[in-house]
Protein backbone atom coordinates (compact mmCIF):
# COMPACT_ATOMS: atom_id res chain seq x y z
CA UNK A 1 0.00 0.00 0.00
CA UNK A 2 1.26 3.24 -0.78
CA UNK A 3 -1.32 5.37 0.06
CA UNK A 4 -4.29 5.02 2.65
CA UNK A 5 -7.30 7.33 2.98
CA UNK A 6 -7.91 8.36 6.75
CA UNK A 7 -11.71 8.88 7.65
CA UNK A 8 -11.86 10.97 10.80
CA UNK A 9 -13.86 13.29 13.10
CA UNK A 10 -13.19 17.42 12.96
CA UNK A 11 -14.26 18.23 16.32
CA UNK A 12 -12.59 19.44 18.41
CA UNK A 13 -14.60 18.65 21.63
CA UNK A 14 -13.27 15.14 22.11
CA UNK A 15 -10.96 13.27 24.44
CA UNK A 16 -7.34 13.97 24.33
CA UNK A 17 -6.99 10.19 23.78
CA UNK A 18 -8.52 10.51 20.25
CA UNK A 19 -6.57 12.86 19.26
CA UNK A 20 -3.06 11.37 20.24
CA UNK A 21 -4.05 8.16 18.20
CA UNK A 22 -4.68 10.36 15.24
CA UNK A 23 -1.80 11.87 15.50
CA UNK A 24 0.06 8.87 15.92
CA UNK A 25 -1.63 7.10 12.89
CA UNK A 26 -0.24 9.71 10.83
CA UNK A 27 2.99 9.52 11.87
CA UNK A 28 2.98 5.61 11.72
CA UNK A 29 1.83 6.29 8.21
CA UNK A 30 4.55 8.19 7.37
CA UNK A 31 7.34 6.30 9.03
CA UNK A 32 6.23 3.59 6.87
CA UNK A 33 5.78 5.34 3.59
CA UNK A 34 2.62 6.00 2.95
CA UNK A 35 1.52 8.67 1.61
CA UNK A 36 -1.90 10.17 3.84
CA UNK A 37 -4.73 10.92 1.95
CA UNK A 38 -7.74 12.51 4.08
CA UNK A 39 -10.32 15.08 4.01
CA UNK A 40 -8.30 18.19 3.98
CA UNK A 41 -9.51 19.81 7.68
CA UNK A 42 -7.13 21.37 10.27
CA UNK A 43 -9.50 20.54 13.05
CA UNK A 44 -10.34 17.99 15.48
CA UNK A 45 -8.45 14.32 14.51
CA UNK A 46 -8.23 15.60 10.64
CA UNK A 47 -5.41 17.98 11.67
CA UNK A 48 -3.88 16.04 14.19
CA UNK A 49 -3.79 12.94 11.66
CA UNK A 50 -2.17 15.41 9.21
CA UNK A 51 -0.07 16.76 11.20
CA UNK A 52 1.40 13.52 12.47
CA UNK A 53 1.95 13.06 8.76
CA UNK A 54 3.86 15.63 8.32
CA UNK A 55 5.69 15.80 11.47
CA UNK A 56 7.03 12.33 10.80
CA UNK A 57 8.11 13.69 6.60
CA UNK A 58 5.08 12.23 4.91
CA UNK A 59 3.46 13.28 2.04
CA UNK A 60 0.03 14.30 2.86
CA UNK A 61 -2.80 14.82 0.58
CA UNK A 62 -6.12 17.01 1.60
CA UNK A 63 -9.24 16.21 -0.58
CA UNK A 64 -11.47 19.37 0.22
CA UNK A 65 -14.86 21.10 -1.23
CA UNK A 66 -15.32 24.91 -1.67
CA UNK A 67 -17.39 25.51 1.30
CA UNK A 68 -14.39 23.51 3.73
CA UNK A 69 -11.85 25.15 2.39
CA UNK A 70 -11.96 27.95 4.99
CA UNK A 71 -9.47 29.73 7.02
CA UNK A 72 -11.18 27.92 10.07
CA UNK A 73 -10.93 24.55 8.81
CA UNK A 74 -8.61 23.98 5.82
CA UNK A 75 -5.30 22.96 6.60
CA UNK A 76 -2.59 25.51 5.37
CA UNK A 77 0.37 23.06 5.44
CA UNK A 78 -0.10 20.29 3.69
CA UNK A 79 1.94 18.21 0.75
CA UNK A 80 -1.16 18.87 -1.73
CA UNK A 81 -4.71 20.39 -1.31
CA UNK A 82 -7.42 19.73 -3.98
CA UNK A 83 -10.48 21.48 -4.14
CA UNK A 84 -13.61 19.59 -5.55
CA UNK A 85 -17.12 20.50 -6.39
CA UNK A 86 -18.78 18.59 -3.68
CA UNK A 87 -18.82 16.08 -1.83
CA UNK A 88 -19.90 12.70 -3.87
CA UNK A 89 -16.53 14.25 -5.85
CA UNK A 90 -14.56 14.42 -2.72
CA UNK A 91 -15.51 10.81 -2.11
CA UNK A 92 -14.47 9.86 -5.51
CA UNK A 93 -11.22 11.63 -5.66
CA UNK A 94 -9.93 10.09 -1.91
CA UNK A 95 -11.10 6.34 -3.37
CA UNK A 96 -9.06 6.95 -6.75
CA UNK A 97 -5.54 8.27 -4.84
CA UNK A 98 -6.11 5.32 -1.88
CA UNK A 99 -4.75 1.76 -1.82
CA UNK A 100 -6.85 1.28 1.59
CA UNK A 101 -8.93 2.66 4.16
CA UNK A 102 -8.88 3.40 7.70
CA UNK A 103 -12.02 4.82 9.88
CA UNK A 104 -10.97 6.73 13.09
CA UNK A 105 -13.45 7.50 15.47
CA UNK A 106 -15.83 10.51 14.16
CA UNK A 107 -19.34 10.98 13.44
CA UNK A 108 -21.84 10.83 10.62
CA UNK A 109 -19.13 11.87 7.60
CA UNK A 110 -17.11 9.25 8.51
CA UNK A 111 -19.65 6.71 9.30
CA UNK A 112 -21.04 7.70 5.74
CA UNK A 113 -17.52 7.21 4.12
CA UNK A 114 -16.66 3.78 5.97
CA UNK A 115 -20.24 2.09 4.92
CA UNK A 116 -19.73 3.31 1.41
CA UNK A 117 -16.08 2.34 1.16
CA UNK A 118 -17.29 -1.47 2.97
CA UNK A 119 -20.63 -1.26 0.98
CA UNK A 120 -18.32 -1.05 -2.64
CA UNK A 121 -15.97 -3.80 -1.37
CA UNK A 122 -19.07 -5.75 -0.94
CA UNK A 123 -20.32 -6.18 -4.59
CA UNK A 124 -16.77 -5.92 -5.94
CA UNK A 125 -16.11 -2.19 -6.56
CA UNK A 126 -12.43 -2.10 -5.16
CA UNK A 127 -10.48 -4.69 -3.56
CA UNK A 128 -8.57 -2.66 -0.82
CA UNK A 129 -8.22 -3.22 3.19
CA UNK A 130 -10.36 -1.63 4.88
CA UNK A 131 -9.30 -1.01 8.84
CA UNK A 132 -11.46 0.25 11.81
CA UNK A 133 -8.77 2.15 14.96
CA UNK A 134 -10.61 1.30 17.79
CA UNK A 135 -9.35 3.87 20.18
CA UNK A 136 -11.33 3.94 23.63
CA UNK A 137 -13.70 0.99 21.79
CA UNK A 138 -15.22 3.51 20.25
CA UNK A 139 -16.45 1.39 17.10
CA UNK A 140 -18.21 -1.58 19.82
CA UNK A 141 -21.48 -0.44 19.33
CA UNK A 142 -20.95 -0.25 15.79
CA UNK A 143 -19.46 -3.85 15.65
CA UNK A 144 -22.12 -5.22 17.51
CA UNK A 145 -25.02 -3.85 15.51
CA UNK A 146 -22.47 -5.51 12.14
CA UNK A 147 -22.61 -8.67 14.07
CA UNK A 148 -26.50 -8.27 14.50
CA UNK A 149 -26.79 -8.17 10.45
CA UNK A 150 -24.43 -11.15 10.05
CA UNK A 151 -26.57 -13.25 12.45
CA UNK A 152 -30.02 -11.26 10.71
CA UNK A 153 -28.87 -12.49 7.53
CA UNK A 154 -28.30 -9.30 5.85
CA UNK A 155 -24.27 -9.30 6.09
CA UNK A 156 -22.10 -12.48 4.67
CA UNK A 157 -19.61 -13.59 7.36
CA UNK A 158 -17.02 -12.72 4.81
CA UNK A 159 -17.57 -9.39 4.68
CA UNK A 160 -17.64 -8.85 8.33
CA UNK A 161 -14.31 -10.42 8.82
CA UNK A 162 -12.78 -8.73 6.32
CA UNK A 163 -12.73 -5.47 8.20
CA UNK A 164 -9.58 -4.91 10.25
CA UNK A 165 -9.72 -3.79 13.77
CA UNK A 166 -6.84 -3.07 16.19
CA UNK A 167 -6.29 -0.58 18.77
CA UNK A 168 -2.46 0.07 17.64
CA UNK A 169 -2.27 2.05 13.86
CA UNK A 170 1.22 0.01 13.47
CA UNK A 171 -0.73 -3.53 14.13
CA UNK A 172 -3.77 -2.14 12.38
CA UNK A 173 -1.40 -1.20 9.18
CA UNK A 174 0.03 -4.61 9.59
CA UNK A 175 -3.02 -6.01 9.47
CA UNK A 176 -4.47 -4.41 6.72
CA UNK A 177 -1.23 -5.89 4.63
CA UNK A 178 -2.30 -9.18 5.00
CA UNK A 179 -5.83 -8.75 3.64
CA UNK A 180 -7.53 -10.77 1.37
CA UNK A 181 -10.60 -9.81 -0.48
CA UNK A 182 -13.49 -12.53 0.10
CA UNK A 183 -13.79 -12.92 -3.86
CA UNK A 184 -15.99 -15.87 -3.37
CA UNK A 185 -18.27 -14.19 -1.08
CA UNK A 186 -18.79 -11.18 -3.57
CA UNK A 187 -19.85 -13.58 -5.85
CA UNK A 188 -22.04 -15.02 -3.99
CA UNK A 189 -23.49 -11.94 -2.92
CA UNK A 190 -23.55 -10.57 -6.98
CA UNK A 191 -25.16 -13.97 -8.04
CA UNK A 192 -21.93 -14.69 -10.18
CA UNK A 193 -21.98 -18.33 -9.90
Amino acid sequence: MKSICVFCGSSDAVADEYKKAAFQTGAVLARNGIRLIYGGGKTGLMGQVADGSLSAGGETVGITIPSMNTVALGHTSLTRLETVPDMHARKARMHELSDGYIALPGGFGTLDELFETIAWAQTGAHEKPVGLLNTKNYYAPLLAVMDHAVAEGFVFPEHRRAIALETDPLKLLESMRDYEHPREAVRRWMKEE
